[in-house]
């Protein structure tokens, strides 16, 4: 017979239930609901949510057990980046992944110089209850003030929401 695990206490927003978790050390807790993730560190009172449409990525280290999560950004900041070392994670890193894959309606690369260029993401959140979040990445090299950069940036978000249907 598997012992199933006890539920950490990790508060989520009402509404919400608490699907997938790993621990870490003391105090230190990563979990899932299917609309955000939450991260709870030592010395936290309260876990801080991040929903999925907000997560850039998520990064798995199997030899160091530390799962690295960085957010959406706006460019030109330094992106927000949260580090956990975690034990059996398996069932988190599953719905890591689904999650933030879920969130991503349509992403599209456009090149600038060569194979470097940038992407024009749309991201929504699972229960469709916010607008569609437009994002570019650019790739290293690529100044995203050059007028061409800007020219190229506009035109791709113009055929990406009319691929979609928001014109």
């Amino acid at each position: 017979m598997i012992a199933r695990r006890r539920r950490p206490e990790l508060p989520v927003v009402a509404g919400e239930r608490l699907l997938a978790w790993a621990e870490g050390g003391p105090g230190v807790v990563v979990g899932g609901t299917r609309e955000a993730l939450y991260l709870l560190d030592a010395g936290r009172n309260e876990p801080q949510r991040i929903p999925w449409e907000q997560v850039q990525a998520a990064d798995w280290d199997s030899d160091a057990s530390v799962l690295r999560v960085s957010e959406v950004g706006h460019w030109g900041d330094e992106r927000p980046e949260h580090r956990f070392e975690l034990e059996d994670p398996r069932l988190l890193l599953q719905l890591v992944r689904e999650r933030v894959s879920a969130s991503v309606l349509l992403q599209r690369h456009v090149s600038v110089d060569g194979r470097r260029g940038l992407r024009v993401i749309a991201r929504r959140a699972s229960t469709g209850e916010r607008e569609v979040a437009w994002v570019y990445e650019f790739d290293e090299g690529i100044d995203p003030d050059d007028p061409v950069v800007r020219r190229l940036a506009a035109e791709a978000l113009t055929a990406a929401r009319e691929e979609i249907g928001l014109t």
